[in-house]
């Protein structure tokens, strides 16, 4: 999911099951988009997050608030 536009995420059916705990990280929290989409991908297939983790969170744009319900880190919040 992007801010403008679309795009597509993919993984292999089997990669993640029921027994799997997940740790989702990427470089940026923005809108949150395509850590919901992720989200929405793992919780389809079974995959449990524990937490996601981002390099840079852009606060402004509220993303966190897609998250509610998993621990959201991030190492540099603008």
């Amino acid at each position: 999911a992007l801010e403008y536009g679309t795009n597509t995420l993919e993984m292999h059916s089997d990669a993640v099951d029921g027994t799997h705990r997940v740790l989702v990280v990427d470089d940026l929290l923005a809108t949150g988009g395509t850590a919901a989409a992720v989200r929405s991908m793992l919780d389809r297939v079974g995959g449990h997050i524990v937490a996601f983790e981002f390099l840079i969170e852009l606060a402004a744009l509220n993303g966190r608030a897609k998250l509610q319900g998993v621990d959201v880190k991030s190492f540099i919040t603008y």
